[in-house]
């Protein structure tokens, strides 16, 4: 049995506590063989040695984020309880990562230490596998590091693509001419997009092709030089147009490829392009993958808990 106590300097109770102790009492279910009590600006822990150390890491990490943050919220305390040390890490320096500026000073930047690592695989690698549920900022993310891009002259242009319809891209039924057709389907783009450019230049770049937002199907015989692209959705893709799109890299391209493997529309008969494409593409050099999960949802918090009620029930 160790007992130690632990004074906290330099962060304030009231923020590592939480509103009426929240925090504190959610921290001793993640040490149930621990006896926790908390006095001011001192932590009394009693147990068993192993748990003791592990709390003191896990104190100190949350410690180091009170410290530099000046705030602690539920998503934060979840992330540095849960994370590895790297992630923790990591995580404390998020706030510091800005990916860019968008309209009227809006700050865009990672909230998660997986959309972190995405950062940090786009820097490292040509081409990145962006994989996770609904609600992980997946698209968001990449579509800033492409709007990062095109502002510091990285590229000359973005494209972001995705099959226009779940299910076999048939759009015959829809009323409108093509791009009304199209836009219903490519609207969480645009959305992202209205976030980080301001609407004059966004309808710019637009018109003069600098950002081009198109269906797949589009894609087919095209060379991509100097360019960031985005695949998005791309767990409704065939094996044939997973391929297609790969292999349109030209010149000082960058692809970034995102996808929810748990919400395939495809056809029963037909395979998941990238479900085979992460299967034997996992050791070529110069592709990255980052897989998100519910830890990484900034929807709703009710998201969160539909996701993992799915996952226990898969």
């Amino acid at each position: 049995m160790t007992e130690r106590i632990f004074e906290l300097t330099g962060a304030d109770p009231a923020q590592l506590y939480g509103p009426s102790n929240t925090f504190l009492n959610q921290i001793g279910t993640y040490f149930p063989k621990l006896k926790i009590v908390a006095r001011g600006h001192k932590i009394k822990v009693s147990g068993p040695e192993e748990s003791v150390i592990e709390f003191e890491d896990k104190l100190d990490g949350i410690l180091a984020y009170v410290e530099k943050h000046k705030t602690l919220d539920q998503r934060a305390f979840d992330t540095l309880v849960q994370a590895s040390d790297a992630a923790r890490e990591n995580y404390t320096l998020l706030k510091d990562e800005v990916i860019l500026h968008g309209p009227s000073g809006r700050i865009i930047k990672a909230k998660t230490p997986n959309q972190y690592k995405l950062i940090e695989a786009s820097v490292d690698n040509d081409m990145v596998f962006a994989i996770g549920p609904a609600g992980t900022g997946k698209t968001y993310t990449a579509v800033a590091l492409a709007v990062r891009a095109l502002k510091n002259r990285e590229v000359r242009r973005i494209i972001l693509t995705r099959p226009a319809v779940e299910a076999g891209e048939n759009l015959g039924f829809l009323p409108g001419d093509l791009k009304e057709k199209l836009d219903p389907y490519l609207a969480p783009l645009y959305d992202a997009l209205r976030d980080m450019i301001p609407k004059e230049k966004l309808e710019f770049y637009l018109e003069n092709k600098t950002i081009e937002i198109a269906p797949l199907a589009f894609m087919r015989g095209r060379t991509l030089d100097d360019a960031f692209v985005i695949l998005d959705e791309s767990q409704n893709t065939t094996t044939s147009q997973m391929k297609m799109f790969l292999t349109r890299m030209g010149e000082s391209a960058r692809f970034i490829i995102t996808g929810d493997t748990s919400q395939i529309d495809l056809p029963k008969h037909q395979k998941s392009g990238l479900k085979e494409a992460v299967g034997f593409l996992k050791n070529v050099k110069g592709i990255g993958f980052i897989y998100l999960d519910g830890r990484d949802v900034i929807r709703h918090p009710l998201v969160k808990q539909i996701i993992e009620a799915y996952e226990q029930k898969d």
